[in-house]
């Protein structure tokens, strides 16, 4: 039996399919901070670009973790452009805002807006660009990963492409962005391009145990301290913690090890909001989940210059950890309190 895509097909622009597959030298830039959806969909339009005849390169400005060295090719991802290459496209992926892909774009700022541009990206936040950029921005989907898997096959690459590489990297996306198809954000075309993945050869129980079932010690020590300060607000309806750069230090962990401590205190039974402060030279991020028809995450995030999705957002308040969570808190308390069950 073969998945058919072919009716899901039509979602992907024009524009976004011509410019990748005619683009002969491409930068493809995640966002800092890389999770597993920015890093397979930057290795997904790699392999498409590459199939037809051009080279790519791929950017993030942080180290790739650990945790995602299991994806073939991510260990070429670079921190700067390549600059003996001549590039003639620039592709965003997974970038709530153009902004998300972090100091790579501030130290390349003429490159990146020199160079012809495709977005793709799946955040509800994203207001899309000034018409520099041919966009492709689906709210609706659960990983950006999602829909480069529908590039993929409008564009005639076999999903099975590197002997299944270019399947477990969108695969690896999509199911960190539904944690293994738990969250309402998994549509029925997620689950039958996860269908066509897994046919294609994505190892998915392996992808879903190493992401999900599978930490370092150092990174459940580092889950301890936090959980260990855990409160709550307003008889539970906002519960909170703080990742300090001791936290870091003690355990000799790093940021990307915090991965998932927000959506274990988002299982709080009465809590409407779950907010991670995270020390970050001088400013603080946030990492927001909600309940399924409470707060909306992004609504929180944008009163400070963030995004995201529906219910799981972030931030970065350019202020340091306490008088953030003090004014964070007092958003979430009043976004918290107006919900009706």
């Amino acid at each position: 039996m073969t998945i058919e895509l072919g009716p899901y097909l039509a979602a992907v622009p024009d524009p976004v399919a011509e410019r990748i597959a005619g683009a002969r030298e491409v930068l493809i830039v995640s966002h800092e901070n890389p999770d597993a959806d920015t890093l397979g969909a930057a290795l997904g339009v790699a392999r498409i670009v590459e199939f037809h005849g051009g080279r790519a390169t791929t950017v993030c400005t942080d180290p790739v973790p650990h945790l995602y060295g299991f994806l073939a090719g991510v260990d070429a991802t670079r921190t700067d452009p390549d600059p003996a290459v001549a590039y003639d496209l620039l592709v965003i992926v997974d970038c709530g805002t153009v902004d998300r892909v972090g100091a790579v774009g501030r130290r390349h700022a003429e490159l990146f807006e020199r160079l012809p541009r495709v977005i793709i990206d799946h955040h509800r936040s994203n207001p899309g660009s000034d018409g520099a950029s041919v966009d492709w921005i689906e709210p609706d989907s659960a990983a950006t990963c999602e829909m480069v898997a529908l590039l993929a096959v409008r564009l005639g690459v076999p999903l099975a492409a590197g002997d299944g590489a270019l399947a477990a990297a969108l695969m690896a996306g999509v199911v960190m962005d539904t944690a293994t198809f738990a969250h309402p954000n998994a549509t029925p075309r997620t689950l039958l391009v996860a269908a066509a993945l897994l046919e294609a050869g994505a190892p998915l129980s392996e992808i879903s145990h190493r992401l999900y079932r599978s930490k370092p010690d150092a990174q459940l020590r580092l889950f301890g301290r936090v959980l260990h300060r855990l409160e709550a607000l307003d008889s539970g309806l906002v519960v909170w913690s703080s990742l300090l750069d001791a936290d870091l230090a003690a355990t000799g962990t790093s940021p990307a090890d915090s991965e998932g401590i927000i959506d274990l205190l988002s299982q709080a039974q009465g809590a409407e909001v779950a907010i991670i402060f995270k020390e970050a030279a001088g400013e603080t991020r946030i990492s927001v989940r909600t309940k399924p028809g409470g707060v909306d995450a992004t609504v929180l995030t944008g009163v400070f210059g963030g995004g995201g999705h529906i219910r799981a957002a972030g931030a970065t308040v350019a202020m340091p950890m306490e008088p953030a969570r003090q004014a964070v808190l007092a958003e979430a308390r009043r976004l918290a309190a107006a919900v009706v069950r």
